[in-house]
């Protein structure tokens, strides 16, 4: 269903909607399930960045691992959700079930929250806990933005995802400060950061539970999807080479716990300040969430996405600029939020369209893979050059490669409807897999 106007209008061809002529708030133009699933990601992404904006100084200051060590686990961080994805998006699209597979991935999350608790000081096993929460994230993704795309119109996906993402956002924002204000009030007790996160972990859960409804409509002539189906998208142009393009541009995106080790490396920040860094781009991603999700469906959602990648390159240029002080910090850190504000919910949006009903799952998974499965060997790559040559020269290649491969990228993805004013016209599949929009 959709929040309406006023209860009970319908669209004409039956589906829930605004009322002609009538204007409506913000949360009234979106599907009730996105909202819902907003709810849940907020809930979750407090319990999340309650560990994130701890982990990394944890590690580094306190375990004292190198930056080529912290690279090889960072990319564990990010390399556990590679392979799950594709089995959470097949498995979903393959039962119909998208919301039983997301939860399973929520409940994963959840649990390994009080595996950090166990894990002591045990590098070994705090990468295996935290691979496993990673895989958990991996499950869940994919069948959270297929239930987003399916329960939006065509024509406001990047609205949908915008709002989406900016609820997300508001739990990125409120997760460092309660890992600072339970920091502050047990003496850097990392165990109640973990406890507390696990408790609000265990809410996202049962928000998904109670509010979340699954979409379930099949296509005309159902037939079981596999994962060699899946990977049967890629013989559609449009869609292979958003992947490949995107993948690309993954190589050389530096992760977030490495743009706040440089920028605690460069300006000398305080240990205890370090979990308040990640506010500053989350607080831009909230800010340009919505208005970058709007202007993408109105001017093409891939010249957005390209346009979140040269906020980031000017990111890079801040950090390895002659500015010091809040000049480097704040401009840094509100690039790097316009970045994810205008990359992260525009990729979904974008590709929504490239992919039919039954395999849209799989199809986003399969995107997603490719994606982290690049910033994996993106943090590997950067740990690597820091270890050998300096952050900085480290820091040097990776803008160097991101600039190369923007000009690739800006004449290789696909025509974007959004951008010819259609936003719902059709882009090529392989006919069999073509089927009818739910």
């Amino acid at each position: 269903m959709y929040i309406s106007a006023s209860s009970g209008t319908r669209s004409a061809d039956g589906a829930p909607g605004l009322r002609p002529g009538r204007r409506a708030g913000l949360l009234r133009t979106v599907p009730a399930n996105v909202v819902a699933l907003g709810a849940v990601s907020l809930v979750t992404d407090v319990s999340s960045e309650m560990v994130s904006a701890v982990l990394p100084l944890y590690l580094v200051l306190q375990l004292g691992l190198s930056p080529l060590a912290f690279g090889m686990f960072d990319s564990l961080y990010t390399g556990a959700t590679v392979l799950v994805r594709l089995v959470g998006g097949h498995l979903a699209d393959r039962r119909q079930r998208r919301k039983l597979v997301a939860g399973i991935g929520y409940g994963l999350s959840a649990v390994c929250k009080l595996g950090l608790l166990a894990a002591g000081s045990s590098v070994g096993v705090l990468g295996a806990v935290v691979a496993a929460d990673r895989a958990g994230k991996g499950l869940r993704t994919a069948p959270r933005d297929a239930l987003i795309s399916l329960s939006t119109p065509p024509q406001t996906l990047g609205l949908a995802f915008g709002v989406h993402r900016a609820m997300d956002t508001v739990g990125a924002f409120i997760g460092p400060l309660a890992a600072f204000a339970v920091l502050a009030a047990t003496g850097t007790a990392y165990d109640a950061v973990f406890v507390v996160s696990f408790c609000v972990a265990a809410l996202g859960v049962v928000l998904l539970v109670s509010l979340v409804r699954d979409r379930q409509d099949p296509p005309p002539e159902r037939r079981e999807p596999a994962l060699r189906a899946a990977f049967g998208l890629l013989r559609a142009a449009a869609f292979r080479r958003t992947c490949v393009l995107t993948a690309a541009l993954g190589l050389v995106t530096v992760s977030d716990s490495f743009i706040y080790l440089l920028l605690q490396r460069r300006l000398d920040i305080p240990p205890e300040y370090f979990p308040l860094l990640p506010l500053g781009t989350t607080g831009a991603y909230l800010l340009l969430a919505v208005p970058l999700g709007r202007m993408a469906d109105r001017t093409g959602r891939f010249r957005m996405f390209l346009g979140g990648h040269v906020a980031l390159l000017g990111a890079y240029a801040m950090l390895l600029g002659p500015a010091a002080g809040l000049f480097v910090l704040v401009p840094a850190l509100l690039l790097h939020g316009v970045f994810y504000a205008a990359t992260d919910g525009v990729l979904m949006a974008a590709a929504g369209p490239l992919l039919p009903v039954g395999l849209r799952t799989s199809g986003m998974a399969l995107l997603q893979t490719g994606q982290a499965g690049a910033r994996v060997v993106s943090s590997i790559i950067l740990g690597a050059a820091w270890t050998a040559w300096g952050p900085r020269t480290g820091l040097a290649v990776m803008a160097a490669g991101l600039a190369v491969f923007l000009l690739v990228a800006r004449y290789g993805f696909p025509s974007d409807p959004a951008a010819t004013g259609d936003p719902a016209a059709p882009v090529d599949v392989p006919s069999h897999h073509q089927e009818t929009s739910a």
